[in-house]
């Protein structure tokens, strides 16, 4: 049995990595039901290892995309890394709306602002789409509006705006 945590709700989960099917790279966690990445380390590695906890990091796709918050007065630089599947993004408040969560103090961001979605394309790389969440503060992608109803394909080094906080989309 190893130790894991979930990238996403940090829940610990025991798993017995003899019952792991050969060839898997990922599985959904009982908890928040969202893919959990895997990597899997040299055999030999994990015999001479002595600690109790292996750690197994998520495994970075080429292709899926991450978000960067350019840090003001009112946020810190963050980094947050996408994953396959539909991610609502916004403010950090005691009831999570988001599943990205920014810490801000700029209160003209909503609580979940915008939705990106990422879907496998024909080619194996990914789309990113995005599009605003019924923010009470638009959302602006790359100095333009985005409306009601508008999904916006992201490419690298686009710039979204969430009230007053900027965040840059890198591939």
């Amino acid at each position: 049995m190893i130790s894991v945590k979930c990238p996403h709700c940090r829940v610990g989960l025991k798993v017995d990595e003899t019952k792991i099917p050969e060839g898997i790279e990922s599985f959904k966690c009982p908890k928040c039901k969202r893919e959990i990445p895997l990597s899997y380390l040299d055999h030999k590695l994990r015999q001479d290892s002595d600690a109790e906890t292996l750690v197994i990091s998520p495994k970075k796709d080429s292709g899926i995309g991450r978000l960067t918050v350019l840090p003001n007065a009112n946020t810190p630089q963050q980094e947050f890394q996408l994953n396959e599947g539909i991610s609502i993004v916004g403010r950090k408040a005691k009831t999570f709306t988001a599943n990205i969560c920014i810490q801000t103090e700029d209160k003209t961001m909503s609580r979940s602002h915008i939705r990106i979605e990422i879907k496998k394309n024909p080619k194996g790389g990914y789309f990113h789409y995005l599009s605003d969440n019924n923010s009470k503060n638009n959302t602006l992608y790359n100095g333009k509006r985005i409306k009601d109803g508008d999904v916006v394909v992201l490419k690298d080094g686009d710039e979204i705006v969430m009230g007053r906080t900027i965040i840059r989309f890198n591939e």
